[in-house]
């Protein structure tokens, strides 16, 4: 299995490490480093160059976690003669280190010194990929986030309450599908607990500001119609 799986970590990594949140500020001839947060991601951008071009970054950046991850799958069952029935935790352990790669690219990006973004875009569309375990939690993950930044206007706070979701809903999946057995599933029940963990970890710089108060919010349409001298 590591012929196979073997390339399409690293494959997976220069993928993920693709940075096309500074990317697009560059066309825009703006250092996204320097603006705002210095945060490369999706939201980031979104502050320098509009909202049109964060939803374009962070559906880039969906892509670059969910094309890997669903690729391999097809390709290695394919190789390896493999049936879905038959997928043991050896297979999920490997095609899950692809879908991490994924997101460790654009984490710790090799194109900009391994200073990269937070991964939630990414770790998004790596969930999405694993059809179909880990896709209805990504799915109630998104939602959630959706429905807490419409509240908040917060995306870090969503984005980290979003991420403990994961792990609840892919446990009640597991309860509510007798043939998803536990010790089948195992690497992707440890990998699902361990999200929430990192992504708090990396939001570590947001809890502060949140905790002091500082923490920008998205503008509401009132808000943006206002003239800056209101």
């Amino acid at each position: 299995m590591l012929s196979v799986f073997g390339p399409a970590i690293v494959i997976a990594y220069l993928v993920g490490a693709i940075p096309f949140g500074p990317i697009i500020a560059r066309l825009h001839g703006k250092d996204l480093r320097t603006i705002g947060s210095g945060n490369t991601g999706a939201t980031n951008l979104a502050r320098a160059c509009g909202r049109k071009w964060g939803y374009i970054c962070f559906a880039l950046d969906v892509l670059k976690g969910f094309v890997p991850t669903l690729t391999i799958r097809s390709i290695a069952m394919s190789r390896l003669g493999i049936e879905s029935d038959a997928i043991g935790p050896g297979f999920l352990g490997l095609w899950l280190a692809v879908g991490v790669a994924a997101v460790l690219g654009h984490v710790f990006p090799v194109y900009l010194r391994f200073k990269g973004g937070k991964g939630v875009a990414t770790s998004f569309g790596m969930a999405l990929g694993f059809w179909p375990y880990f896709t209805f939690s990504a799915l109630i993950a998104l939602l959630s986030w959706i429905v807490l930044v419409l509240i908040w206007r917060y995306v870090s706070l969503a984005s980290m309450i979003a991420a403990t979701t994961f792990p609840v809903t892919l446990a009640i999946a597991i309860a509510l599908k007798p043939e998803w057995a536990l010790a089948k599933l195992w690497p992707l029940v440890l990998a699902a607990a361990v999200i929430p963990i990192l992504v708090i970890v990396l939001h570590r710089s947001n809890i502060k500001r949140l905790l002091a108060g500082t923490e920008n919010k998205i503008r509401s349409r009132k808000e943006r119609a206002q003239p800056a001298s209101a």
